[in-house]
């Protein structure tokens, strides 16, 4: 799945940092501080749910808009995603491409306006 979605960010001119695991994605983005996070709730070390946590915590960290990634697609997963945890989108697998970088656009042009 990363690689596919890598393929699909980088033809739309994105550049694309790619980790497995919350703990290694926690330390990428700590050193990196990008531009957007694309967040797997179901991940082998760490939930995405405490990766999102510990990004929301941290001072220098909390201003990257996060866009979650998941198979979990029952509707009361996504009210929880965006109403209380206020991701910036919750997209649900298998998406296509479109739906992907509609989803990213949104949100830049979302952080660009506040």
């Amino acid at each position: 799945m990363i690689d596919l979605t890598r393929i699909v960010l980088e033809r739309g001119g994105y550049e694309v940092l790619a980790a497995v695991g919350g703990t290694r994605g926690l330390e990428m983005i700590k050193e990196e501080k990008p531009d957007l996070v694309l967040l797997d709730l179901m991940m082998p070390d760490i939930g995405g749910w405490e990766v999102y946590r510990q990004i929301k915590a941290d001072p220098e960290l909390v201003h990257i808009p996060i866009i979650v990634v998941t198979a979990k697609a029952q509707s009361i997963d996504k009210v929880l995603g965006l109403q209380v945890a206020k991701v910036d989108d919750y997209i649900t697998k298998p998406f296509g491409p479109k739906e992907l970088l509609t989803s990213i656009e949104r949100v830049f042009n979302q952080a660009d306006s506040d």
